[in-house]
């Protein structure tokens, strides 16, 4: 049988898809609910102008949150997208991000930085080992509010495996905060809801508003 007969034969019809409901508008059920209120009113106790203006702006504000819901969720989906065009451009660029671990390259040498809230006299890192004993001591000296980097060399023999930092700095007596940084490679970016999301060389997948810096 050809397909003309088949779309020929009574009783067969190959496109007949199922018509949806058309979605009902919720000022339109609104508006509904209103009229049959008011048909079915007490009329020796009518609702007043007031309670029908309160059903009224009832109805422009439900309307006027779902108008702004869509808006949003437009505006979320666009700026998703060019968030994932730009993010593109930092595949095989170098970002820092908050963080003790010492990444090494082929001259055994490590890149770190840290971060103060205010300037400090004196600065120290303690380079660890996995076992947390102290490798070697890096006087940084004095440091001016803001980042600031380091570098440190392994020495022939030492497993460059584990390796991390911290940051010691001191104002007069007055221990400071010091968040300390890392260096990492992004290899690609993804999106997980909402979110731009970096996949590192080292540090697995993180969220681009984790990133401090990028070169």
């Amino acid at each position: 049988m050809a397909v003309s007969d088949i779309l020929a034969t009574p009783g067969v019809n190959a496109a007949s898809p199922a018509t949806a409901a058309p979605k009902e508008d919720p000022s339109d059920r609104f508006l509904k609910l209103l009229v049959t209120q008011m048909q079915n009113q007490d009329p020796l106790n009518p609702m007043d102008n007031a309670q029908v203006t309160s059903q009224m702006a009832q109805i422009n504000t439900v309307t006027g949150i779902e108008k702004l819901n869509d808006t949003v969720k437009s505006l979320s989906s666009q700026m998703l997208s060019a968030q994932m065009m730009q993010g593109a451009g930092l595949v095989g660029r170098s970002v820092l991000l908050q963080g003790n671990a010492l990444r090494f390259g082929e001259d055994r040498v490590a890149t770190g930085g840290f971060e103060l809230t205010s300037a400090a006299d004196s600065v120290k890192v303690e380079v660890m080992s996995p076992s947390g004993r102290v490798l070697d001591t890096i006087d940084v000296g004095a440091a001016s509010a803001g980042r600031s980097g380091f570098e440190w060399a392994a020495p022939e023999g030492t497993s460059t495996d584990g390796i991390t930092f911290r940051v010691v700095a001191r104002s007069g007596g007055a221990t400071l905060a010091a968040t300390p940084l890392t260096p990492d490679l992004v290899r690609a970016v993804s999106t997980a809801g909402d979110t731009l999301q970096l996949e590192l060389a080292f540090g697995g997948s993180v969220p681009y508003t984790q990133v401090k810096a990028i070169s």
